[in-house]
């Protein structure tokens, strides 16, 4: 497939920007959905980048040079540009892509990014079948009848159970990378399968532990059989492939509306909800994710795997972090990542841990949306891993603290409490225990004796000198709420 195919498809409207002739014969060897302002590291040479030009502002005079010479910098084969965002490709962008040399096509707003994609990998598709004619080790006969199947859009189970009927292969499974289920010949033979055949990679592997497809004999399979694995899992690579270049096109859908919710612009971030595939007018649910220390795009990966078949919308939120919108209420989807947490921490490796938090149900509209992922996002930094927290149960203040970055209540606390942490240094008495003390006792001096096993007239020495340490006064409730948040702190951190 080349670039110019593109301008056949009647029904995708596509239009020239700019091209010179020349340009309009590139390769095209896949799509990515991206609206990063310099995505060149996540491109492959030969792709076709979409975007909905988010990143673009018109104050920013550079900002359409940056963009197209990432493109350059990539080799990409075009950009499609959509004019949902701006009402019209930027004429900057289009002299940008002039001076750097990239072919410029334009995607009308009636037409969605889905469509793009799914059209140009059914072409290209239609180009692998053609490339691996009589390489695999399927009967003609048996190629054709499944090639049918999948031109059909057939249920992945029933192609899985058709292959394995005609070629008398042991039943099989059809799973991620981190083992969910999409698929299996004889559903109850998956329940109970505990074979030891090796699996076999579908289509290109993912870019995390948790994305590519994968074929398992429930049985381990003969000589013969093993070939015939091999070649049905040929068949079903683009299957795979197109899979992968829709959950991308999705994850762009995901970045647009995150971007233009973040930047207060209700009006845009609803349109583009509208478009986005989910359930018209269904509550959604706000859910975040992150792994410290992993590689960018394992958490998004993650979330996604995680949410597995429920509708959703999810995007990468940082290097290490996610969010998600479903179309789930809240206890359903708390279940579903209660369920496939520890699975999916399995996968992980290398002593990193999986944090999932999630904020309330909301109306699909722009300020509602917001306020929750701000409130699943809260929820990720008290939340110790292998968890899943929510902002539903933060109902104590000790509880609202665990969600304060580290870098935050670590100064407060210090800025609080440093005269009390260095007299407890220099002294066998601790003032930050009898301070604790005091205040979990409800200002009793009785009681914090009693606790302590010291005379209440000491217990009225110390507090006198934690308030001449401390500047506070406590006797004043706000004094004594300072300084029992500065103890919490110290805790959470």
């Amino acid at each position: 497939m080349i670039v110019s195919d593109l301008l056949e498809l009647d029904d995708l409207h596509l239009e020239v920007g700019w091209a010179a002739p020349h340009l309009l014969d590139r390769e095209v060897t896949g799509v990515t959905s991206t609206d990063l302002q310099d995505p060149a590291r996540y491109l492959q040479p030969g792709e076709l980048v979409l975007s909905g030009l988010v990143w673009w502002r018109p104050e920013d005079g550079q900002a359409a040079l940056r963009f197209a010479n990432a493109l350059r910098i990539a080799s990409v084969a075009a950009l499609l540009a959509g004019e949902g965002t701006h009402g019209s490709v930027p004429p900057e962008l289009v002299d940008a892509c002039r001076r750097h040399g990239v072919p410029l096509l334009a995607v009308p707003s009636g037409t969605s990014f889905r469509a793009v994609t799914d059209r140009v990998y059914l072409r290209l598709w239609g180009g692998l079948q053609a490339d691996a004619e009589g390489q695999a080790a399927l009967p003609a006969a048996v190629r054709r009848t499944l090639a049918q199947l999948i031109g059909a859009q057939a249920p992945l189970g029933e192609l899985l159970e058709r292959a394995v009927a005609d070629l008398g292969l042991p039943d099989c499974s059809l799973t991620t990378g981190s083992g969910r289920l999409l698929a299996a010949s004889a559903a109850e033979a998956a329940a109970t399968a505990t074979t030891a055949a090796a699996p076999v990679q579908v289509g290109p592997a993912g870019d995390s532990p948790f994305e590519g497809w994968h074929l398992t004999p429930h049985t381990e399979p003969g000589p013969a059989a093993v070939a015939m694995v091999h070649g049905l899992a040929e068949l079903l690579a683009p299957l795979a492939v197109r899979a992968r270049a829709a959950a991308t096109a999705r994850r762009g859908t995901a970045a647009r509306l995150v971007t233009l919710l973040g930047a207060g612009a209700a009006a845009e971030a609803e349109r583009e909800l509208a478009r986005a595939g989910l359930p018209t007018g269904e509550p959604l649910t706000a859910a975040a994710a992150r792994i410290p220390g992993a590689p960018e795009g394992w958490a998004v990966a993650a979330l996604a795997e995680a949410l597995g078949e429920l509708p959703f919308l999810a995007t990468a939120d940082g290097p290490e972090g996610a969010v998600a919108l479903v179309a789930a209420p809240e206890e359903t989807v708390a279940a579903a990542l209660r369920a496939v947490l520890p699975r999916l921490e399995a996968r992980l490796g290398g002593g990193r841990r999986l944090r999932l938090g999630l904020g309330p149900t909301v109306a699909p509209v722009a300020a509602e949306l917001r306020a929750a992922l701000v409130q699943a996002r809260y929820v990720l930094h008290g939340q110790p891993p292998g968890a899943v927290g929510r902002c539903a149960e933060i109902n104590s203040l000790a509880a609202l603290l665990r969600g304060v970055p580290a870098e935050l209540t670590t100064v407060f606390r210090d800025r609080l409490l440093a005269p009390l942490i260095e007299h407890d240094r220099a002294n066998p008495v601790s003032l930050l225990a009898t301070l604790d003390a005091f205040l979990h006792h409800s200002a009793s001096w009785s009681r914090t004796a009693e606790a302590l096993h010291i005379h209440v007239n000491t217990v009225h020495y110390r507090i006198k000198r934690i308030e001449e340490l401390t500047g506070r006064n406590l006797l004043r409730l706000e004094d004594r709420l300072d300084l029992w948040a500065a103890l919490r702190c110290g805790q959470a951190s």
